[in-house]
């Protein structure tokens, strides 16, 4: 967005103090060497350092203007920049909210608000995907959701928007709730609650009422309030909770959940009659991989319509399939579906927008390596539920695999997978991170899930990832072996993974098995560079 800088100030009761007001900005930047030209720079203090050191740097890169709350914090201002222009406010951090506020009353029109324990950015990116079938677009970058990355995020968006969709994450009771004030969503996405964070969180259900928090933002009166809405996965009980909870909420006298003013879409890949909620509105019947041996998933989905709904639009029925591997993310792509149907698209816009997502890193995409090696990379995060998913995708792509691999594919046309005969299951699995008291347990069953799967050799990266290798050696796994970090991990897959094998490699981000995953990539004909140009990425996670 692009406003003058005399409106932001006046926006975070604050003031220009030196500089030309009438100047305008264009984004946001909290490190000065992120800044591109033209953003607001906000000098926030920090543990380990003080923006205030780095005002100048920004403005030597191109800021249109540094908010400060101290201006003689600015070491040496003689040397800024000529014409340097400072906003000075009270407190930088609620400065940067105020200005989110401020302009959140009149852009975009729409905002969708994603969160869950697993799939929110896979999800955001299928949701924009849909949506830019019918809408202008925006989404969050990478992973901005939290009350400092959403609004780095906002504040970048294109004043032509017409729909934002926003990952909204938190890690503490309370966080989630502000950054949805913030946000304050038109519609949200709930994708599933699992055993994150519980270093933070006393068990699940406390984690779900953590993610229930996401509704505090969406209005409750006015216009806004009317068109209002959830897509929630009715698979997880935890989900189905919190909002049935939000729907009943809704209610007017003598009504109940089932007749909730409140709009609900709900979306699942299973039947649980434990689950006593109103029928799905997005249903799937799962048909497999995707076509010829390609990376992908495949099913055929149905929209019902939905009760009370105005349009009059019959219900809808077709095949969808999606470039992405995992029959995980076919949730992903209901609730992607659900969003759609929800913002008035057809099934052929949904399955357009679905057939048009491409990979996000470290997320599951798969690399075909010139020499047979299938490579999951899966090393962004990991928490239980999530790896044994990953686990039982990776096997599953193994057996889907067909035809000869190697040959470098455009991304528009993903090739056929496959793999060498007699090529290995092969798991690289780091330490799953902020589970508490539970963690040891959570890593024994993840290495006995590997081996039960036929994952062989199963390696253990970190400290609590010796539990896991001793669990898959007990349960089979001929070779189960540890490494006590993401470099010895990439010397151990450098040396041993063979042509033809299946590589998952997935752990928590603090363990850094991006390395082992470039180790792999770059082994091939000499190097990285050479490797770029002998494989085909294909999916997300």
């Amino acid at each position: 967005m692009r406003r003058r800088i005399e409106d932001a100030a006046r926006a975070m009761e604050g003031q220009v103090i030196a500089g030309d007001g009438s100047a305008l900005w264009s984004g946001a930047a909290l490190d000065s060497r992120r800044v591109a030209g033209g953003e607001l720079f906000f000098a926030l203090a920090g543990e380990a350092t003080d923006g205030h050191r780095f005002v100048g740097a920004a403005l030597a890169r191109g800021a249109a203007a540094a908010v400060v709350e101290r201006p003689e914090a600015i070491p040496d201002p003689a040397a800024l920049p000529e014409g340097a222009c400072l906003v000075r406010v009270t407190d930088v951090f609620r400065g940067l909210h105020a200005l989110v506020r401020h302009l959140r009353e009149d852009l975009p029109d729409v905002l969708v608000g994603i969160t869950g324990s697993v799939g929110k950015t896979t999800t955001k990116e299928l949701v924009g995907a849909v949506l830019a079938e019918r809408f202008r677009t925006a989404r969050t970058p990478g992973n901005l959701n939290n009350l400092y990355g959403f609004p780095l995020a906002y504040l970048g968006i294109p004043d032509d928007t017409e729909v934002m969709v926003a990952e909204l994450g938190m890690s503490l009771p309370g966080e989630l709730g502000r950054v949805s004030a913030l946000a304050r969503p038109d519609g949200v996405v709930l994708t599933a609650v699992r055993p994150a964070h519980l270093e933070n969180f006393a068990d699940v259900q406390a984690i779900a009422e953590a993610k229930a928090e996401i509704f505090d933002g969406v209005p409750a009166t006015g216009g806004r309030a009317a068109r209002a809405f959830a897509v929630a996965n009715r698979d997880d009980p935890q989900v189905v909770r919190v909002t049935e909870r939000w729907a009943a909420a809704g209610t007017g006298p003598g009504e109940t959940a089932q007749g909730s003013r409140r709009r609900v879409i709900w979306y699942g890949l299973g039947d649980d009659p434990a689950i006593a909620v109103r029928g799905r509105d997005v249903r799937p019947a799962v048909l497999g991989h995707g076509r010829d041996g390609r990376v992908g998933i495949r099913f055929r989905i149905d929209l019902e319509a939905e009760p009370g709904a105005a349009n009059g639009r019959a219900p809808e029925s077709g095949e969808v399939e999606v470039p992405l591997h995992g029959r995980y993310n076919a949730s992903n792509a209901l609730a992607a579906a659900g969003v759609g149907l929800a913002l008035g698209l057809d099934l052929a816009a949904i399955r357009r927008g679905l057939a048009r997502v491409r990979a996000s890193e470290h997320r599951g995409t798969v690399h075909r390596l010139a020499d047979g090696t299938i490579l999951v990379d899966d090393a962004y995060n990991s928490n239980p539920d999530a790896l044994a998913e990953a686990l039982a995708s990776a096997r599953d792509l193994r057996e889907a695999l067909s035809g000869g691999a190697g040959e470098t594919e455009e991304a528009a046309a993903p090739a056929p997978m496959g793999t060498s005969d007699g090529g290995r299951l092969v798991a690289i699995l780091g330490d799953m991170l902020e589970l508490g008291p539970g963690a040891p347990d959570f890593h024994r069953a993840a290495g006995r899930r590997a081996a039960e799967l036929g994952f062989d050799p199963v390696v253990g990266v970190g400290p609590l990832a010796e539990e896991l290798v001793a669990a898959a050696r007990d349960a089979g796994a001929g070779t189960a072996v540890h490494r006590a970090d993401a470099a010895a991990a990439a010397d151990w897959a450098e040396r041993a993974v063979r042509p033809g094998d299946l590589v998952l490699v997935k752990g928590s981000r603090g363990i850094g098995l991006e390395t082992v995953v470039e180790r792999l990539l770059g082994r091939i004909a000499g190097g990285r560079a050479a490797a770029a140009g002998a494989r085909t990425a294909e999916g997300a996670a």
